[in-house]
């Protein structure tokens, strides 16, 4: 059975380039266009989803407030939550920890390194 990624970037771009690399690896891909769409898709998908991938700097609500709704849902506090991000910031990566980060990516990002990352984690 395919495991479910939801990325979460406001990059049209970006979102179809992870897209491309993961369904390439065998993922079934869902795309949210900024954080507040993130945490509504993911509800809408429940317990579809295996991993979670988020871009930092985006409208609405940035990848902080993403990773602090997934905890804060009962039925994901458990997902995985990478970072995928041109930050390379210390302290915004501590940030990301702190709030549940499972792991920090950053753009620009290897297809394989990627799906490395993302088989780590899902399994």
């Amino acid at each position: 059975m395919s495991k479910t990624v939801l990325t979460v970037d406001d990059s049209r771009t970006m979102r179809d380039m992870l897209m491309m690399a993961l369904e390439s690896a065998g993922y079934t891909v869902i795309q949210a266009v900024d954080g507040v769409d993130g945490l509504e898709t993911l509800a809408a998908h429940g317990a579809d989803v295996d991993v979670v991938i988020t871009d930092i700097n985006m409208p609405r609500m940035d990848g902080f407030g993403v990773i602090e709704g997934v905890r804060a849902d009962p039925k994901h506090r458990q997902t995985p939550v990478l970072v995928l991000t041109t930050e390379s910031d210390a302290a915004k990566k501590q940030r990301a920890r702190d709030a549940g980060a499972t792991g920090w990516i950053v753009k620009p990002f290897d297809p394989v390194k990627l799906v490395d990352a993302v088989r780590r984690v899902a399994a």
